[in-house]
Parts: structure tokens; C-alpha cells; sequence
């Protein structure tokens, strides 16, 4: 991996994450009340090999998660993160079919999770359901990290 290929995704998936965060908090800190959901991985858990840099800004997103969580939570902000597992989306279709095989094996469900399952994850992290719930990352990857 270069220092080139480090630096871009630390820069998005980390450093935009945090400017992001640092320019909407402070709306929500004005108004008392605010939700922030972040996207982690489950590679941000157990890891990947061949993936360094991606992993650490999942993890980093965990980290910030958090720290947020307790910093924001006094002030009526709640901060959490979806750690999605395997999704049948484009991003896997250059996957060999021998790993996708492997991967529905290896997840007590069965099968990959369909964008539906990560949508949901979000509108009830969104929803007032959860309005106790701060701090947490939930993994929606059909059991795979157990």
C-alpha cells in the first residue's frame, strides 16, 4: 500500500467523517436534540486482511463514535454507528462466487444482508425508539462476528 492509497481513504472515511460531525453538532448542541449515526464495518471489528487502511478508519469510526456518544450525550445528542456485514450490492459482484459461497456458510443466516436490512438498521437508530440508545455500534451481518 503507498502513502497515497493510506491518505485517501484515512481522508474520507475518517477525516470527512470528522468534519462532518464538528459542522452538524453544532446545530444540534443549539437545539438541544440531535441524532448522529455513523457507518463503521464489521472489518472495523474483526478486521480484513489485505485491508489496512479501510479497517482502521471503520475502527477509527468506532473510536469517534463513542467519544461522541459520551461528550454529546449531556446534550441531548445521541451517537451511534451501523457496522454492516456482507451486502448483495454492486460493490461484491467482482467477488469470486467461491467467497460469496464461503461467506453465506460461515453466517448463521445463510445468506447476505440486502440494503433493506442496513436501512432499517438506520431509520430505527433515526427513529425515537431509540432514544436510549447511545454509544452503541450495531452490527446487521446476520450473526457472521458472533
Amino acid at each position: 500500500m503507498t502513502q497515497d492509497q493510506w491518505k485517501q481513504v484515512i481522508d474520507v472515511n475518517l477525516t470527512g467523517v470528522f468534519n462532518c460531525t464538528k459542522a452538524v453538532a453544532l446545530y444540534m448542541v443549539e437545539k438541544g436534540y440531535g441524532k448522529i449515526i455513523n457507518t463503521s464495518s464489521i472489518v472495523g471489528i474483526y478486521g480484513n486482511f489485505g485491508q489496512t487502511n479501510y479497517v482502521a478508519t471503520k475502527s477509527g469510526i468506532i473510536g469517534m463514535t463513542k467519544v461522541w456518544a459520551r461528550e454529546l450525550g449531556r446534550k441531548g445528542i445521541t451517537v451511534n454507528a451501523v457496522a454492516p456485514g456482507f451486502i448483495a450490492t454492486e460493490m461484491i459482484q467482482t467477488v469470486p462466487e467461491k467467497i460469496i459461497e464461503s461467506l453465506k456458510e460461515k453466517t448463521p443466516l445463510g445468506r447476505l444482508g440486502n440494503p433493506e436490512d442496513i436501512a432499517n438498521a438506520y431509520l430505527f437508530l433515526a427513529s425515537d425508539d431509540s432514544s436510549f440508545v447511545n454509544g452503541a455500534v450495531l452490527s446487521v451481518d446476520g450473526g457472521l462476528v458472533l
